[in-house]
C-alpha cells in the first residue's frame, strides 16, 4: 500500500499536468449530480465550494443535473418542481441561475444534464399519472402491476412513444425558456434499458412498426425490428436537438453513448457514433466506467474505432468507482488525453468531494 501511495503521489505531482500542455481543446469535465448529500444545489455555501473545486480542477464544463426521474430542479409544470421550489426557498433566488453566476465568472460553461427517459424508481412520477403505464417500455411478459414494469429497479419511458416525444420536448422547452443563460444541454438517458435486450412491445410501438414495415414482428431477434427500434432511439433525440437549436441557435448539445459500443449498438439500441458523424450531436460523452485500467483503455480504443473524429468524444471516467485506487484514476484521465479524445469527464463531483485523494487527482496536485 506504501508503494502504491508513493506512486499516487508521483502521478499526480508529474503525469497530471500533461492535460493542460496538450491542445487546447481538450476539456476537462466534472458530473454534478442531485444525489450528493447534501445537493450542490441546496445552499449558496455548497455552489461556492462547487465552484471553486471547478477553478482549482481547471475544469472547463460542468454537467449539473437538474431533471432526474421526472422531478425538475427548475421551474415546470410538466415535471414535478417540489425539488426546484424547496431549494429556491432556502436560496431565495434560483439555483441554477446562481450557479451559472459564478461559474461564468471564472470562464466554466454550465450544461444542463437531463435524464430523459428513466423514471428511477418513481412510481408517482407526473407522466405515469397522467398517461398510465401504456407509456413505459417493456417485454411480453404479463403486467399485472406496476412495479412488473420495472427494469433494473428502474421505470423506463418508451422513446417510440409519441406521447414520451412530445411530453420530453416540452421540458427542454421550459429549461430553455428559464436559462437563457445556459451554454448547452446533455441528453442522458436516450436508450432502451440493456439488461437484456427485449423491450420496446408497447401497442403503439408494435402499430407504428406494422404500419412502416407493412409486416408483425417476427420476434426480438428480427433484424428490422431491431433497426426500427434503434431509429426511435435517434429520432426521439433528433426531436430533442432540433427543439434545442430551434430555440437557442448556438447553444451547445451533447449526448451521453453507452460502453462498450457493443452494449450500445445491440442492447440499448444506441447508435452513438452516427451522431457524431452526422452531427446530430457537437460531442458524446462515452461512459467507459469500468474500474480496471486495462479494460477501461480497450473500451476507449474501440470506441475511438467507430468514429473519424475523436476530438467529439468526451470519455467519462468512474471517480466514484475509485476512491481505494486514486492512481487508476489518474492513469484513465491520462489516458483520455493520449488517446485523442475530446476530453475526459469525471464522474462525479460527490465522489471527488467526499474523497480528498480523488478531488487532488483530478486538480493534480503536488500536494498527496
Amino acid at each position: 500500500m506504501r508503494q502504491k501511495f508513493l506512486l499516487f503521489t508521483f502521478c499526480v505531482f508529474f503525469l497530471c499536468p500533461s492535460f493542460a500542455a496538450g491542445e487546447d481543446a481538450f476539456q476537462r469535465c466534472l458530473f454534478v449530480t442531485v444525489l450528493q448529500d447534501p445537493p450542490v444545489l441546496s445552499s449558496r455555501q455548497e455552489i461556492t465550494r462547487l465552484i471553486d473545486f471547478a477553478k482549482e480542477a481547471r475544469t472547463d464544463i460542468l454537467f449539473v443535473q437538474i431533471y432526474r426521474a421526472n422531478q425538475a430542479w427548475f421551474p415546470s409544470t410538466i415535471a414535478d418542481p417540489a425539488p426546484y421550489d424547496d431549494a429556491r426557498r432556502r436560496l431565495s433566488e434560483d439555483p441554477l441561475k446562481l450557479l451559472m453566476k459564478q461559474a461564468h465568472r471564472a470562464g466554466i460553461r454550465v450544461y444542463a444534464w437531463l435524464n430523459m427517459l428513466s423514471l428511477s424508481n418513481n412510481k408517482n412520477a407526473r407522466l405515469l399519472n397522467k398517461y398510465g403505464p401504456e407509456i413505459l417500455t417493456r417485454n411480453l411478459n404479463a403486467k399485472k402491476k406496476l412495479q412488473d414494469y420495472r427494469i433494473d429497479s428502474q421505470y423506463f419511458l418508451e422513446p417510440g412513444d409519441l406521447r414520451v416525444r412530445r411530453e420530453l420536448a416540452g421540458i427542454v422547452g421550459e429549461i430553455l425558456t428559464a436559462y437563457p443563460e445556459l451554454d448547452g444541454i446533455l441528453f442522458d438517458y436516450v436508450r432502451y434499458p440493456d439488461p437484456s435486450p427485449d423491450y420496446g412491445y408497447t401497442p403503439m410501438n408494435m402499430e407504428r412498426f406494422r404500419k412502416a414495415t407493412g409486416r408483425e414482428i417476427a420476434g426480438k431477434n428480427d433484424p428490422a425490428w431491431q433497426a426500427w427500434k434503434r431509429t426511435q432511439v435517434t429520432e426521439l433525440l433528433r426531436e430533442l436537438v432540433e427543439k434545442t437549436r430551434a430555440m437557442r441557435p448556438g447553444i451547445g448539445v451533447a449526448a451521453t453513448g453507452c460502453a462498450p459500443y457493443i452494449r450500445a449498438y445491440a442492447e440499448a439500441f444506441q447508435d452513438w457514433p452516427s451522431w457524431v458523424k452526422t452531427g446530430l450531436v457537437d460531442f458524446v460523452t462515452f461512459m467507459s466506467y469500468s474500474p480496471d485500467a486495462e479494460e477501461f483503455e480497450k473500451s476507449v480504443r474501440n470506441a475511438k474505432s467507430k468514429v473519424a473524429d475523436f476530438t467529439k468524444v468526451m470519455v467519462g471516467v468512474p471517480a466514484y468507482k475509485l476512491a481505494a485506487s486514486p492512481w487508476i484514476l489518474v492513469r484513465q484521465m491520462r489516458f483520455c488525453a493520449e488517446s485523442g479524445s475530446g476530453g475526459f469527464c469525471v464522474f462525479h463531483y460527490g465522489s471527488v468531494e467526499e474523497h480528498p485523494a480523488l478531488g487532488r487527482a483530478v486538480i493534480g496536485s503536488k500536494n498527496p
